[in-house]
C-alpha cells in the first residue's frame, strides 16, 4: 500500500526539489562556463553568480513550458538567458539612475553610479554582450544572434560599434567609505566562541538566511537550527564525507573536524566574513560570507560555500589559501 503526504505543498515542495535535482544533475556542468560569461557581463564575482543561478532558476522553469523538447544547445540557451535577464537588469538600473538624476536638484555623478551600480559602461548592453561571447567564448555570429534573440546583421552592427568605442574594460571604482564594524565584530566573536545562542541574537526575528545555491531559510529559530548550525560546525560532517556523507569524498582535502573561525575583512567596499579550515596541512579558507544589516541587526546572512567560481576569485584577490567544495552537498 503506498502512503501519500496529507499536505499537499510539502508533496509539491519534494517533487519541486527532486526535479531541480535532476535539472542540475544535466545544466551544473556547464555553470563554471556560465559564470564566467555573467562575469564578463557584470564585471562583479557577487552579481555573476547571482546571475548565473538566476538564469538556471529561469531555465528550469522555462523547461516545463518548451514544447517539442528540451534545447538542443543547452549552452547557447543558458547564454541567450542570462543575456536577456543581464540586459533587462540594466535597463531598469538606468531608468532608476536616470529618474534619481532627474529628481535630484544638483548633478552628483558619484550618486548616479552607484545608484546605477556595477552595470554601467562604455557599450550597450547588446554591444557588450555581443562583443564578449564573441572574442571571449569564440561563438559564431548565428550563435550569437540565438542568444541575444536578434538578427546577424544586428549582431554585426553591435560588435562593430562595441569594438570601436571600447577602451579600458577596467572599472576604476571610488572608493567607499564601510560600514561600521560593531555588528561584524560581534558576529565574530560569537561564532569563534561556538555561541550559537549568540550569533542567532543578533538576528532580526524575520531575517533571511543563506547557504548560496542550496538552501535559504527564513527566521531566526530555524537559521539556528539550520544553517547557522551548519556554517559553524558542518567542519566535523565535512571531515567524514566519505562515511557520513554530506559532500563529494574528494572535496574532503585533509578537513579536520575543527570547527572553523572567521575574519572580517574589508572587500569591495563592505565587510567580508572568511571562513578559515583546520586541515592536516594547515588552515585554508573554504567559505565567505555576507552580511546585510538594518541597524544594529543582521537582516540576511549569505553564506558562500558551494560556489567554486566566486570562491576562487575572492580567494586570489584576498591573497589567502583555499579550497574547493563543489556545487552540491549531494
Amino acid at each position: 500500500m503506498t502512503t501519500t503526504n496529507d499536505d499537499p505543498v510539502l508533496d509539491l515542495s519534494g517533487a519541486v526539489k527532486g526535479s531541480w535535482h535532476r535539472f542540475l544533475d544535466l545544466y551544473e556542468p556547464l555553470r563554471p562556463e556560465l559564470y564566467r560569461y555573467c562575469r564578463h557581463l557584470t564585471r562583479s564575482p557577487w552579481d555573476a553568480d547571482d546571475l548565473a543561478q538566476d538564469t538556471l532558476a529561469r531555465a528550469f522553469v522555462t523547461l516545463g513550458t518548451i514544447e517539442g523538447g528540451a534545447p538542443t544547445s543547452p549552452r547557447a540557451w543558458l547564454f541567450r538567458i542570462a543575456s536577456n535577464l543581464w540586459i533587462d537588469r540594466v535597463r531598469r538600473q538606468r531608468e532608476l539612475a536616470s529618474e534619481a538624476d532627474a529628481a535630484s536638484t544638483t548633478h552628483d555623478p558619484r550618486a548616479q553610479r552607484e545608484a546605477a551600480g556595477t552595470l554601467l559602461s562604455q557599450l550597450s548592453p547588446q554591444e557588450r554582450a555581443a562583443v564578449v561571447l564573441k572574442d571571449v567564448f569564440d561563438l559564431t555570429l548565428e550563435e550569437i544572434a540565438e542568444a541575444l534573440s536578434t538578427t546577424v546583421g544586428a549582431v554585426k552592427a553591435a560588435l562593430h560599434g562595441g569594438r570601436s568605442r571600447l577602451a579600458d574594460p577596467t572599472l576604476h571604482e571610488r572608493a567607499r567609505p564601510l560600514p561600521p564594524r560593531e555588528v561584524i565584530d560581534a558576529f565574530v566573536d560569537a561564532f569563534n566562541a561556538h555561541d550559537l545562542d549568540r550569533v542567532a541574537a543578533l538576528l532580526m526575528e524575520r531575517s533571511t538566511v543563506e547557504v548560496d545555491h542550496v538552501c535559504t531559510q527564513y527566521g531566526r529559530a530555524a537559521a539556528r537550527e539550520g544553517v547557522l548550525t551548519g556554517m559553524m560546525f558542518g567542519s566535523r560532517r565535512l571531515a567524514a564525507a566519505d562515511v557520513e556523507g554530506g559532500i563529494d569524498p574528494r572535496f574532503i582535502q585533509g578537513a579536520r573536524p575543527t570547527p572553523p573561525r572567521v575574519e572580517a575583512r574589508a572587500h569591495r567596499g563592505e565587510w567580508l566574513l572568511v571562513h578559515w579550515y583546520d586541515h592536516d596541512d594547515g588552515e585554508a579558507v573554504r567559505a565567505f560570507t555576507r552580511l546585510e544589516l538594518d541597524g544594529d541587526r543582521i537582516a540576511r546572512v549569505r553564506n558562500y560555500f558551494y560556489t567554486p567560481e566566486v570562491l576562487e576569485e575572492i580567494a586570489r584577490e584576498l591573497d589567502v589559501p583555499f579550497r574547493l567544495n563543489g556545487h552540491r552537498y549531494w
